[in-house]
């Protein structure tokens, strides 16, 4: 199989990208919790985690199929621990109504606000 040897760095490139925007989402939803002591609303909780999905897909996908090294292994794994916070913030307490935990939200966003800051870092500013 003939690869381009900047694909893994496209995909990592693309993966950030849709973090980024995923990020917009996440702000917002951690706005609506603190702000107005609510869960935010179904849809934008779903948009955000399919552009997550999307993201790490991307994100593993380069880090296994095409050997990317760097930053970016550790912050495939960093952003995998924030897909689990985000998936228990879902599953256990939005779907069943239960106003979610801030230390939960919190820890999920410190997970995944590294692990952009490093796939970020291994996009676009790391030399090879």
């Amino acid at each position: 199989m003939d690869v381009s040897p900047t694909a893994g760095l496209q995909l990592l490139q693309t993966a950030t990208v849709l973090f980024a925007i995923g990020a917009l989402g996440g702000v917002a939803m951690a706005a609506i919790r603190f702000a107005r002591s609510a869960n935010p609303p179904a849809w934008l909780a779903m948009l955000h985690g399919l552009l997550a999905a999307a993201g790490l897909t991307l994100t593993g996908y380069a880090v296994f199929a095409h050997n990317a090294d760097g930053t970016a292994p550790s912050a495939f794994g960093l952003l995998c621990i924030a897909a689990v916070g985000g998936a228990v913030l879902s599953l256990r307490y939005k779907w069943n109504r239960i106003l979610l935990p801030a230390w939960l939200v919190l820890t999920h966003a410190l997970a995944a606000v590294a692990g952009f800051v490093l796939l970020a870092y291994g996009a676009f500013f790391a030399t090879s």
